[in-house]
C-alpha cells in the first residue's frame, strides 16, 4: 500500500497499491487511519461493483444506503442504462442542488459519518466533485468570529436549500428527501473521533436561533464562502471511470460540478450511518421537532426566500 498526502496540510491522500474488494484487516486499519487523518481518500482504478462498494461501505458501520445510483440515468433489469433524465425532472432537481456545498445527510436525524463514490460513466468535461476543509476553515477564522458563532446552530432541511438554490419546491412526503422535517445543528462540531473542531454547515443550513432570516442567511453564507475562499482548502477530483472517492462528512463540505447533461454521468454511491452518539439531532416523534418542523415551513415558503 502506497499513501500519498495530496496537500501540505493534511488535507486528502491518494491510496494505491491494493484491491479494495481484497483488504485484510491490517490494511483497512491503515487506511481508517488516513481517512481520519487526511479527511478523504481517493482510490484510483478500483472499479468497484456495486457489491464490493457496499462491502467496503459496511466496513466503516451501518449504511444509510447502498450502492445507489448518483446520476442521470438508472441502471435497467438487464444492466444497461436509462434514458438521461430531463433537466426538469425532480431527479435532475435534486442533482442540480447537489452542485452547492454541503454535507451530507443533515436533514435527516442522524447525519452521515462518511460516503464513497465510484465512477461508472464520465461526461467528457465537468462534472467534477470537489471537497473543502471545514477543519482548517475554523482554524483559520478570527477569534471574535470564533467567539460569535460558539453556540449558534442552525436548522437542516432539503426544502429550505432546493427552494432557495433553485426555486424548486418539492411536496413534502415522508420517507423522502422532501419530508418536511428541519433539524438543528451546532455551527462548530468536534469531531467524535478525531477531537479536532470543524465548522458544520452549508447548503441545507439556515434558521439560525436568535438571529433574523437575513443575518442568519449572510452569516452562513459568509462561513462557506470562507471556507472555499483559500485553494488550499479546496480540491477538485476530475474522475476517471473505476475511481472510487471516500470522504468523512462530520468534517468536509463537498459539491458537484456542472457538466453537460445531456451527456450521462453515473456515480454509484454508498453512504455510511452516523453513530448516534455524536450524529443524532433529535426525532420526529421528539418534542424539538416541532420549532424545525415551523422552520421548514416558513424557510421554505416562496415568500421566504430572497436570493
Amino acid at each position: 500500500m502506497q499513501i500519498d498526502p495530496l496537500s501540505a496540510n493534511d488535507f486528502g491522500a491518494r491510496i494505491s497499491g491494493i484491491v479494495l474488494s481484497q483488504l485484510d484487516q491490517q490494511d483497512f486499519k491503515a487506511i481508517y487511519g488516513a481517512f481520519l487523518k487526511y479527511g478523504f481518500i481517493v482510490f484510483p482504478d478500483q472499479a468497484l461493483t456495486e457489491a464490493e462498494q457496499i462491502t467496503f461501505g459496511e466496513r466503516f458501520g451501518a449504511l444509510e444506503f447502498g450502492a445507489l445510483p448518483l446520476a442521470n440515468q438508472i441502471k435497467l433489469e438487464d444492466g444497461g442504462y436509462s434514458e438521461i433524465f430531463p433537466v426538469a425532472s425532480q431527479r435532475m432537481q435534486t442533482n442540480l442542488g447537489n452542485e452547492a456545498w454541503h454535507t451530507d445527510s443533515t436533514y435527516w436525524p442522524v447525519s452521515s459519518k462518511c460516503a464513497l463514490l465510484t465512477a461508472v460513466k464520465v461526461p467528457d468535461e465537468g462534472g467534477q466533485t470537489e471537497l473543502a476543509d471545514l477543519r482548517a476553515g475554523y482554524s483559520c477564522l478570527a477569534d471574535d468570529v470564533k467567539a460569535r458563532i460558539r453556540d449558534l446552530s442552525a436548522y437542516h432541511s432539503t426544502q429550505y436549500s432546493q427552494a432557495h438554490d433553485l426555486g424548486h419546491y418539492p411536496d413534502p412526503r415522508p420517507g423522502s428527501l422532501y419530508h418536511g422535517e428541519a433539524y438543528l445543528r451546532p455551527l462548530v462540531k468536534v469531531h467524535p473521533e478525531t477531537g479536532v473542531p470543524n465548522l458544520f454547515i452549508g447548503r441545507h443550513a439556515f434558521g439560525i436561533p436568535g438571529l433574523s432570516r437575513d443575518d442568519s442567511r449572510a452569516l452562513l453564507q459568509d462561513l462557506v464562502e470562507f471556507v472555499v475562499s483559500d485553494p488550499a482548502r479546496v480540491y477538485q477530483h476530475q474522475w476517471r471511470v473505476g475511481d472510487t472517492l471516500l470522504w468523512d462528512n462530520r468534517a468536509l463540505l463537498h459539491r458537484a460540478r456542472p457538466y453537460d447533461y445531456a451527456q450521462p454521468r453515473v456515480l454509484i454511491g454508498t453512504r455510511v450511518a452516523g453513530d448516534v452518539p455524536s450524529e443524532l439531532a433529535y426525532y420526529p416523534s421528539d418534542p424539538e421537532a416541532a420549532a424545525g418542523r415551523g422552520g421548514a415551513r416558513t424557510g421554505t415558503g416562496r415568500a421566504q426566500i430572497q436570493r
